[in-house]
């Protein structure tokens, strides 16, 4: 299991989007926010007048996916998860801006629009409680739970 755990926490590194699934009081959507990872909990940061970010404020449970885009169904890789959203703020919202900053230096641009929009976004926590690894180079449907998640 431990091996599992080392593979999926370095995919996690190696990828940058994840798409999220919500429902809520405008009904079902999914939106694609760029992430960082401590371990397994994710931080993303949207924008709280979007669709995605009105159901989280209603509904904090949702599903997300991490994967590439292949031509092959042989080679897909990827994650399922679903668990809680919070958005952060004090010093848990420092720490994830840090942890962003890190991943995505682009985002201490000096230009206006960048830092407007930043200025603008709620930052955010996933804590998966599931998480399943997809990996049909081990045969087509092939996935793999991670159990221990903290």
């Amino acid at each position: 299991m431990d091996e599992l755990r080392e593979r999926v926490l370095a995919y996690l590194h190696a990828h940058q989007v994840m798409t999220l699934a919500t429902c809520g009081p405008l009904g079902v959507w999914a939106a694609a926010v760029f992430y960082v990872n401590d371990g397994f909990v994710l931080y993303f940061l949207s924008a709280g007048h979007t669709r995605h970010a009105r159901n989280m404020a209603a509904v904090p449970r949702v599903a997300a996916t991490i994967q590439e885009d292949y031509r092959d169904w042989t080679g897909i890789q990827g994650i399922q998860l679903e668990g809680e959203v919070v958005m952060l703020q004090g010093e848990e919202r420092d720490t994830a801006v840090s942890l962003y900053t890190a991943k995505y230096p682009f985002i201490t641009s000096t230009n206006s629009q960048i830092r407007a929009a930043l200025a603008r976004v709620n930052w955010y926590r996933l804590t998966p409680d599931k998480l399943f690894f997809v990996d049909n180079t081990k045969g087509l449907g092939h996935r793999d739970e991670v159990t221990e998640l903290l």
